[in-house]
């Protein structure tokens, strides 16, 4: 015999507040709109003077925030679910730049129907994958914050870049310059800049403490100074040119 209408619903309303209470039920926090935007790139010319902005792809430059406030600090952004891959394919890595929490896991498949060896001996994660076969994936947990640059010691041209962040708030720019950072709460923020092609002392003076709200949401226009003549020279994980055998030991980058 089924009990009266309004006793399974009483019974409902009560297994509700159960749950509620016993710290079951975990409030939803409304979602933010993305904290936008936009990055132009300037040339360094010859004399350390800066050129016109005219560079039409200004893609992978990347912008995180740092919560100054308690109450933002704990919050977790919608990128803290992503999982990142650098794929190996046609003897390059894809993509060319990842951005993750710090302590995020980033899986390094190949593609390729040949051997790499991803490895990275700089500042960052430092790291030596070895030699594994098309089809395999081998994976790095990067559990500090830091720019880490990978490379494969069997093809001197491949080359990527991890950049480990101390907070969910971050975004990539587009080709055309935009960045888009999502579910950020309102707060006050450290706003930082990285871009492979600039100078670090160039991207530090583009720190600055930001204020987000419902009425603030743009961080406008990011102005990056970049040297395009810029070339990643790099040698071997055995410290050598990769025209060299390979030797034991590691003598630096």
């Amino acid at each position: 015999m089924r009990a009266p209408k309004a006793l399974r619903l009483a019974l409902k309303l009560s297994f509700a507040g159960i749950l509620y209470f016993s710290g079951c039920v975990v409030p939803i926090r409304a979602q933010q709109p993305a904290v936008t935007a936009r990055i132009e790139l300037t040339k360094r010319l010859a004399g350390n003077t800066e050129g016109s902005s005219a560079v039409a792809d200004t893609a992978n430059v990347v912008v995180w925030l740092s919560p100054l406030d308690h109450a933002t600090a704990g919050a977790g952004g919608t990128n803290s679910g992503h999982k990142p891959q650098l794929v190996q394919r046609n003897k390059s890595f894809e993509p060319h730049v990842v951005v993750i929490p710090v302590g995020s896991l980033v899986e390094f498949p190949n593609k390729d129907p040949f051997l790499h060896n991803v490895f990275s001996l700089f500042n960052g994660k430092r790291f030596d994958l070895g030699f594994y076969e098309a089809g395999q994936s081998k994976a790095v947990r990067f559990d500090r914050p830091g720019v880490s640059f990978l490379f494969c010691n069997i093809h001197a041209e491949m080359s990527a870049v991890v950049v480990a962040v101390d907070t969910p708030y971050y975004a990539l720019s587009d080709r055309a310059g935009g960045v888009a950072i999502p579910d950020v709460p309102d707060g006050r923020y450290q706003m930082h800049v990285w871009y492979e092609r600039g100078l670090t002392e160039d991207l530090k003076s583009l720190d600055r403490i930001v204020q987000v709200s419902s009425s603030t949401r743009s961080l406008g226009v990011i102005r990056v100074i970049a040297n395009f003549d810029y070339t990643l020279v790099h040698k071997n994980k055995y410290g050598q040119n990769y025209n060299s055998p390979p030797t034991t030991g590691y003598s630096g980058p």
